[in-house]
This record gives structure tokens, C-alpha cells and sequence, in this order.
């Protein structure tokens, strides 16, 4: 008996997970395909994944990231946001540059504006289902080591360590550009599943 309640328990589980999957893909191919015309997510790439050159990835990913926000806060919208980052593409890539020389290294800098793929990924209270997204990648020589990643608009790089909480006024940001079920599977995405269970099981 107790053999038998052990399966059914597994039993439901599974068919949990395939329902629920089936449940959030539609949801969420919509909700990717609204944040990839409203936001701007931000990779810099190592040139491999030595320890030395993750270092170096996280040094340059201080200085540009500082450089962006100091000359992007006031901003409001994705479109001025997008203007900047191309229009100091170079300055930025110059900055990248000075921070590998003053580290001792020669690597090259090199920058990509567009579409690419990326997994889940959670920004303080914030989650972002995977799928492609417009993107502004740094890579650092031969750009084959592991990521850094965030949002730059609306600004995610920026969240309060302390706290692991977006400020309001980012949410606000993407609220906007989103609707309301849209937002709810942002800012939701992490509880949705167990929710779920816990609803089928009951």
C-alpha cells in the first residue's frame, strides 16, 4: 500500500511537470517577445575561463557598467538608452581596452548590438524567462570563457546586493512595457511552478 502511494505521489509529479510546462510555454514565448522589444540585457564574455581572465572579465565589467549607468540614468526609454550604447560603442570598447592594459594584459575588445540566446535568469526579485533577447556583448580577446550578464534598460545591473530587490523605479520601467500577465510572469516566474503543484495536487 504505502509502495503504491510512493508511485501515485511520482505519478503526479511527472505529470505536473509536463503540464505545467505545457501550461507556461505560451505564456512565456509572449512575455519573451515583449521584454526583447522592451529591454536591453548586457553580456561581457571572458576570454576563457582561466582564473585570471574571469578576474579580468569581472574589472572591465566594473568599469563599463559604472561608465553606462553614470551616462544612462537619467534616460527613459529603450530607444535613447539603445541610441547611447551605439553612439559610444567605441568609447566604451576604449574603456574596456585602458582596464585590460592598466591589468597587464593585450587582449582585444571587440562588441556585438542584437539578438541572442539566453537562459533563465533572475536580477534580485526579477526573473527573466529564457529566450532570445536584444543584447550588447563585450568580448574580451578570444571571448570563448564564461558570462556576465544583467539588464541594462530597464536598469537591473544596478540592484541593491543588500537587499537582492529591483528599485521600484525599474520595475516601473518594465511594468510600462509590458501587460499586466506579462509582468506577473516577471516578477512571478521563480513561485509559478510550485504554485501550480501545489494547486494540481489539491
Amino acid at each position: 500500500m504505502r509502495n503504491k502511494r510512493i508511485f501515485l505521489s511520482f505519478i503526479i509529479f511527472i505529470a505536473g511537470i509536463v503540464m505545467f510546462n505545457f501550461y507556461k510555454s505560451s505564456e512565456t514565448a509572449a512575455t519573451v517577445k515583449a521584454l526583447s522589444e522592451s529591454a536591453i540585457r548586457f553580456h561581457v564574455r571572458a576570454n576563457s575561463d582561466s582564473q585570471n581572465d574571469q578576474a579580468l572579465k569581472m574589472e572591465v565589467k566594473e568599469k563599463v557598467v559604472d561608465y553606462i549607468y553614470k551616462n544612462t540614468k537619467t534616460l527613459n526609454t529603450l530607444s535613447e538608452t539603445k541610441d547611447f550604447i551605439l553612439k559610444n560603442d567605441d568609447k566604451i570598447k576604449k574603456l574596456a581596452t585602458e582596464t585590460i592594459r592598466n591589468s597587464g594584459y593585450d587582449y582585444s575588445v571587440s562588441s556585438s548590438f542584437g539578438m541572442q540566446d539566453f537562459p533563465v535568469k533572475t536580477y534580485g526579485d526579477v526573473t527573466f524567462p529564457k529566450g532570445r533577447y536584444t543584447s550588447y556583448t563585450i568580448y574580451i580577446g578570444e571571448g570563448i570563457g564564461h558570462n556576465w550578464w544583467c539588464v541594462l534598460y530597464p536598469p537591473l545591473c544596478f540592484v541593491d546586493a543588500s537587499t537582492g530587490v529591483v528599485p521600484n523605479s525599474s520595475k516601473e520601467m518594465l511594468k510600462e512595457s509590458l501587460t499586466e500577465k506579462e509582468y506577473d510572469i516577471v516578477v512571478q516566474y521563480r513561485f509559478k511552478y510550485l504554485t501550480f503543484l501545489n494547486n494540481f495536487i489539491n
